[in-house]
């Protein structure tokens, strides 16, 4: 809920603002005022007078032009929202308000005003560097020594992060991995058979807590799940990557994979009886033109010859289709695998096809060799993609004889074989995940990872030490997807503003080898969308309680006709205030308003 203040303080930025929409008549009015007004701002920053510094200007004409994309008539009519009737409203003092205006509202208005005013203070106090006032040597000698205080300061970022690699981690973890042993009367040999973790994988909340202790929530949200039976398993090697007690200071992202949280349950059974189409999120039911396949792009489809995992991740993009983890029903026919590649067959445009799930590699070997040899009868597949998140959380599933299988297809010059994996944070990856990864990489065979940007784990350098430590271990980073618009995964959800400030910021002051990922969202029916490049969204406004709404631009832009996707993201003062409560100092994050 908003206060008074919040009011006072929005217009205490431009009093001259405030006037301009207490004296208009009416909405249309007031909408009129403030666009010339936001034409007198830009005509005094394009002034040959203005002697602004080029870093301040951008910002200022950046959040200038968003101030009129979002009194636009065009985006209330998009976004089914007036944005200039709430500040008319609040200028008159009218106490006709939605019932939901609150502070995230206030506070991302205030701040994009500020910017637009020039008032910022992103560059506040700051000179120019020394170096730039030097030449050769000199300044190489001072710009170098800048350079020194910015790696250092992004390397005591980094550390704050441990990984699985770290020894005192890897310690803790044999303790773990004993426990877990000796309550599940296993041995060594018994830990690094995959059939054993399949055959002992954690089904609900009295299996778990007898491994880790668990909070309140978590335990009734286990409970929950497994009453109204929703999806949920744990491997034995995954529990023993948490720590012992409940408090998620560093496995916190390893929990919230596997443990859903109160909210993600309670909506998921809203929808029960509808699950498959109240969830499918990105749509793949409009996009299958055959049973097992999904198609949004040219070149490439998805096949999902198995619908389970090893374990369940709470934030699947697919938890609409996943009953539980490793049903038996989940694998599909020889003959429905058959019809599904007949129809690639017959389609000689699809050059790649990609092998996911469900997680393919929990299928049995022979499985794996008849999908894999079928679809290298294809001719015109030169790659298949294998989407697996089995280093992650099984990596004893990666055996000699299933690398000697896979590698039966990686033909250089002929056909690719690569895997995409999922690691999420540098807390999962441990040398049994890197000695699965060097196994493919030994053969040639290139390894990827495609991280979901959630609140696990998108604190400052936070993705940065997931990425340094992925490329130690042989994984090349591929894709950081921003968290989707869906109900039942709110609690995970980051505002887009904060994907682009990561990777505009502290992603750019890593080595090019490290940052090779591409921040995307995925768009329903459509694909992905690239949120590093500015021109290929808009936002359209801002509503009541702080959520931008943006209008995604289709991947097919400029080759073809196709609609927009609009989106509702989460307010950005509601994400900050979460990050408070972890611990972190918000003013660290204090450009984030200023990413559009």
């Amino acid at each position: 809920m908003y206060k008074a203040e919040n009011i006072s303080h929005l217009f205490s930025i431009d009093t001259d603002l405030h006037d301009l929409l207490k004296k208009s008549s009416n909405p249309a009015d007031a909408r009129k005022k403030f666009s010339q007004y936001l034409d007198k701002l830009a005509d005094a920053l394009h002034d040959k007078k203005h002697e602004m510094k080029s870093l301040e200007w951008l910002l200022q004409m950046n959040c200038v032009n968003t101030l009129r994309e979002i009194i636009s008539l065009r985006s209330e009519k998009i976004a089914e929202f007036n944005f200039i009737e709430i500040l008319w409203n609040l200028a008159r003092e009218d106490e006709n308000l939605p019932p939901d205006l609150s502070e995230a509202f206030f506070e991302d208005m205030t701040n994009i005003l500020k910017g637009a005013l020039g008032k910022s203070e992103v560059y506040e106090n700051q000179d120019y560097p020394e170096f730039m006032k030097l030449e050769g040597r000199e300044a190489a000698v001072e710009r170098s020594k800048d350079l020194d205080h910015i790696a250092l300061e992004t390397i005591e970022s980094i550390k704050k992060y441990p990984s699985g690699l770290d020894r005192d981690i890897i310690e803790k973890r044999k303790h773990n991995r004993s426990h877990i042993l000796d309550q599940l009367q296993g041995n060594e040999d018994d830990w690094n058979s995959h059939l054993w973790q399949i055959r002992n994988v954690i089904r609900n909340r009295d299996q778990l807590q007898r491994l880790v202790d668990l909070n309140d929530e978590e335990e009734e949200a286990i409970d929950l799940a497994k009453e109204h039976q929703l999806p949920f398993g744990i491997t034995p090697y995954y529990v023993s990557l948490m720590d012992q007690e409940p408090h998620r200071k560093y496995d916190h992202a390893v929990r919230a994979q596997v443990i859903p949280p109160l909210h993600y349950v309670k909506k998921m059974l809203e929808h029960r009886e509808n699950r498959s189409y109240s969830f499918d999120f990105m749509h793949e039911h409009d996009t299958s033109p055959v049973d097992l396949i999904t198609r949004r792009y040219p070149q490439i489809l998805i096949l999902k010859p198995y619908n389970t995992c090893s374990q369940i991740c709470v934030y699947c993009q697919r938890n609409w289709e996943i009953d539980d983890v490793l049903m038996p029903n989940a694998l599909a026919s020889k003959d429905k695998i058959m019809e599904a590649l007949d129809w690639v067959k017959n389609h000689p445009e699809i050059t790649e096809v990609l092998v996911t799930g469900g997680d393919p590699l929990v299928m049995q070997d022979s499985r794996i060799h008849f999908v894999l040899s079928e679809i290298a009868k294809v001719d015109h597949v030169e790659r298949i993609r294998i989407g697996s998140r089995t280093p992650v959380v099984l990596p004893m599933r990666v055996t000699d004889d299933l690398i000697k299988l896979i590698g039966e297809f990686h033909l250089p010059g002929k056909r690719e074989i690569c895997l995409v994996t999922h690691f999420e944070h540098p807390y999962e990856i441990t040398p049994e995940s890197m000695n699965a990864v060097q196994k493919f990489r030994k053969l040639g065979i290139s390894v990827y990872n495609q991280a979901v940007f959630t609140i696990e784990n998108s604190r400052k350098f936070e993705l940065v030490a997931l990425r340094r430590f992925l490329r130690l271990i042989g994984v090349d980073p591929y894709y950081s997807f921003n968290t989707k618009g869906k109900e039942e995964t709110k609690n995970y959800r980051v505002p887009m503003a904060r994907l682009q400030q990561e990777v505009k910021e502290e992603a750019r002051l890593m080595p090019g080898m490290i940052r090779t990922d591409e921040p995307v969202y995925n768009v329903p029916r459509l694909g992905k969308n690239y949120v590093r490049a500015e021109q290929h969204h808009t936002l359209l406004t801002i509503l009541p309680d702080g959520s931008r709404v943006y209008e995604y631009h289709p991947w097919e832009k400029y080759l073809s006709l196709t609609k927009t996707y609009i989106d509702r993201d989460v307010p950005i003062l509601d994400y900050l205030r979460e990050l408070e409560k972890r611990g972190e100092d918000i003013k660290q994050y204090k450009t984030i308003w200023y990413y559009f």
